[in-house]
């Protein structure tokens, strides 16, 4: 294989959705905290992330909503970070990655993102024309020696990840709650496929585990086999 192997880690509602509403106000990591009989299991979900791959794929969409262009500098990690963005990211949000990763990979279409006015010897930018994850892909592992990369972004990206049939394993923490709402963000939003001339594009799975957590949680965990 000529890119790393992916796994998408996911916390998600039994319904599949990743956000508790569809704006940006509205978040799981901060919202299920507040919630009764979803707070109390949720410490499982991240502890399970400490031991996910030490390549992480994400959005800057997603971590400025996060808040990370006002953060202050954070201690350095072991967890080297892969951030797709155009615009969201500010110096400060590029600043702050640096410091926390041990690499940093910025893949982006903006030949002018401020992460070209940060010099630092750990950030690397994958320029690109027109967005091709299969591409930024090869290119972190050649590049960058990326071997296992663990894909933690939004629906819409995350569909990218799907129909290019970039996703190796799925590994998703199921919450108990159903959410609801046709525009908060699912665990795969994107281009809906309109023909069954499409039907290829489906993620077909073979589970390999099954785990009951406390407090009513589940783990799934998936293989890709087409």
């Amino acid at each position: 294989m000529d890119r790393p192997i992916t796994t998408l880690f996911m916390l998600m509602s039994v319904d599949g959705k990743i956000s508790t509403g569809s704006t940006d106000e509205l978040d799981v990591d901060r919202d299920f905290p507040l919630v009764a009989g979803l707070r109390e299991g949720l410490g499982q979900y991240y502890e399970l992330e400490q031991c996910t791959d030490l390549w992480s794929f994400n959005t800057g969409r997603v971590q400025a909503k996060m808040g990370v262009n006002e953060k202050p500098i954070p201690p350095k990690t072991p967890v080297s970070f892969v951030l797709l963005d155009n615009h969201h990211l500010t110096e400060a949000g590029v600043r702050y990655f640096c410091a926390k990763s041990q690499q940093l990979v910025l893949v982006t279409a903006n030949a002018s993102h401020p992460a070209f006015k940060v010099d630092e010897e750990n950030l690397g930018i994958i320029l690109q024309d027109d967005l091709s994850l299969a591409d930024a892909l090869r290119r972190l592992r050649s590049e960058f020696g990326c071997e296992r990369l663990t894909v933690q972004s939004g629906g819409t990206v995350n569909g990218l990840f799907l129909r290019e049939k970039l996703l190796d394993y799925v590994d998703i923490v199921v919450a108990p709650v159903l959410v609801g709402g046709k525009d908060t963000p699912t665990l795969v939003d994107g281009v809906s496929l309109t023909s069954r001339d499409e039907l290829a594009k489906l993620g077909v799975l073979a589970l390999e585990e099954c785990s009951v957590l406390e407090g009513s949680y589940l783990r799934l965990r998936y293989r890709v086999v087409n």
